[in-house]
């Protein structure tokens, strides 16, 4: 390879970095809407109020009114930032329980910073929970009804920190950890491990219609796996792992609806498939008929999304992020695996030019790149 072409490969891999976090807190911030959407539950009316604006291409993120921004990020990127920024200040290190430290530091002080931004209970109680005297990895109790979306919306950036496959083991480590400080249930935590694998999944350019399978098939085991080595609440876990209710089992369900289980088949929608028939089938699939609100359905409507859509922004909002469900959980991990995959290609700029904090996500999409290795020579496996 020429030196030129090491250049431009960089150049280009390091713009993916940077576009997964910031559109990441684009789709958060039109999904939200501050709070007007993200809370509304008829995806006709978001629709409706979003052809009255002329469409995404006159979203305008930098908008304010006054001193104000109309379009604030809400406490999914606000979070995300914090992972972000814990896996930064712990560089290098494999001392876990320094890194777990630090995550659990960072979501205690995001907490400083919900003002209008709809952060949720479970995730408020973890960060409540943590003791910073306590300079080792915290994880909350086993949490029957920790199966929100919490711990996936903040994932995403593990998957831009352990991007390469040979790092999935630490990638399941950190995901179900990071999860486990606020979402000590298997739909909780297996969302974020979905949201950050779908992270490295993009970074690898691996065929979308791929995904699905391969984390029912392969990771979804490895976690298991990796609950049973760690010892620690083993048993309630074990108890509802294959539960119909379930993250796998709702899974299995929606690769087979899409046909889609084996891996290789192109995914099969359905003939009429329009606003009002996605806010049916995300509500059929919700635990409490918020779609997007659970770990389990925020990445599989991301996902069934980007399945569609594949490079098509536009496309991609109207389905992901616009709908009558948790608009912003799916938004935020959607918006990240379009900027993994394709960078800003075709993206309107008044979608992210502006936006709230996108210095700092740029400036953590280029620090993960650098500590991921993934430019290194010889090292994309």
């Amino acid at each position: 390879m020429g030196k030129r072409q090491q250049v431009a490969d960089y150049n280009t891999m390091l713009a993916r970095f940077r576009a997964a976090m910031v559109l990441s807190g684009s789709g958060d911030a039109i999904g939200y809407r501050h709070g007007k959407w993200e809370f509304c539950l008829d995806g006709r009316q978001i629709h409706k109020e979003l052809q009255e604006m002329g469409g995404i291409a006159k979203i305008n993120v930098a908008a304010r009114k006054r001193d104000n921004l109309l379009w604030i990020v809400s406490d999914d990127t606000v979070m995300h930032l914090a992972t972000a920024e814990a896996l930064i200040e712990s560089g290098e290190t494999e001392d876990w329980d320094e890194l777990f430290y630090n995550i659990g530091k960072h979501y205690q002080e995001s907490m400083k910073d919900m003002r209008g931004r709809g952060p949720g209970p479970t995730c408020m109680g973890g960060a409540s929970a943590f003791n910073p005297s306590i300079k080792k990895k915290q994880i909350v109790p086993f949490d029957g009804r920790g199966g929100g979306c919490g711990a996936a919306m903040r994932a995403m950036c593990i998957g831009l920190r352990y991007p390469l496959h040979k790092d999935e083991d630490k990638l399941i480590k950190v995901s179900v950890e990071s999860g486990r400080m606020s979402h000590h249930h298997p739909t909780g935590y297996l969302g974020a491990v979905a949201a950050a694998l779908f992270t490295a999944y993009s970074i690898q350019e691996k065929p979308i219609i791929e995904w699905g399978h391969s984390l029912v098939n392969d990771v979804i085991p490895k976690t298991l796996q990796y609950i049973k080595d760690t010892d620690e609440y083993v048993a309630p876990n074990v108890q509802i792992w294959d539960d119909e209710k379930g993250f796998k089992a709702h899974w299995e369900r929606y690769l087979k609806e899409r046909k889609i289980a084996d891996g290789k088949s192109e995914p099969v929608f359905p003939k009429i498939y329009d606003v009002e028939e996605r806010d049916i089938f995300y509500k059929y699939i919700s635990f409490s008929g918020w779609g997007g609100a659970s770990g389990h359905d925020a990445p599989l409507i991301a996902y069934d999304a980007l399945l569609a859509a594949k490079d098509n922004w536009t496309e991609l909002t109207n389905r992901a992020f616009f709908h009558a469900g948790d608009s912003d959980s799916t938004a935020v991990m959607a918006g990240c695996w379009f900027g993994a995959l394709y960078g800003y290609k075709d993206v309107p700029k008044s979608n992210y030019k502006g936006l709230e904090y996108q210095s700092r996500l740029e400036k953590a999409g280029e620090e993960l790149y650098r500590l991921s290795h993934i430019g290194d020579t010889n090292n994309s496996s």
